[in-house]
């Protein structure tokens, strides 16, 4: 099955930067859209930056200017470059694949599926 595994998070100081990266392995012929979301303590899950197939890309108006998405669909990976990062960009960041298109015993399927998270923790 399909597994999305993130890297990058860590600790960092206000106005540091860090790089996240999100790998989606398994019998994947395409995925239509990848992002990152993030939840702070006490808070809903929000859309930090999404890119799709083609390359066009949306931000939270929170983030833009200071965060990059990019991605590799060779590797299936996605990127996420943060510049500036303030302490209320703390949250755990979650990897999001939209419309991955799968080959398993015999037929096609399409699916949504979520990293584990990672934690980022930016201290002022």
């Amino acid at each position: 099955q399909v597994q999305l595994v993130e890297s990058g998070g860590g600790l960092v100081q206000a106005g540091g930067s860090l790089r996240l990266s999100c790998a989606a392995s398994g019998s994947i012929f395409s995925i239509n859209a990848m992002g990152w979301y993030r939840q702070a303590p006490g808070k809903q899950r929000e859309l930090v930056a999404a890119i799709a197939s083609g390359g066009s890309t949306n931000y939270a108006d929170s983030v833009k200017g200071r965060f990059t998405i990019s991605r590799d669909n060779a590797k299936n990976t996605v990127y996420l470059q943060m510049n500036s990062l303030k302490p209320e960009d703390t949250a755990v960041y979650y990897c999001n694949a939209v419309g991955v298109l799968t080959f398993y015993s015999g037929s096609y399927s399409t699916n949504d599926y979520w990293g584990q998270g990672t934690q980022v923790t930016v201290s002022s």
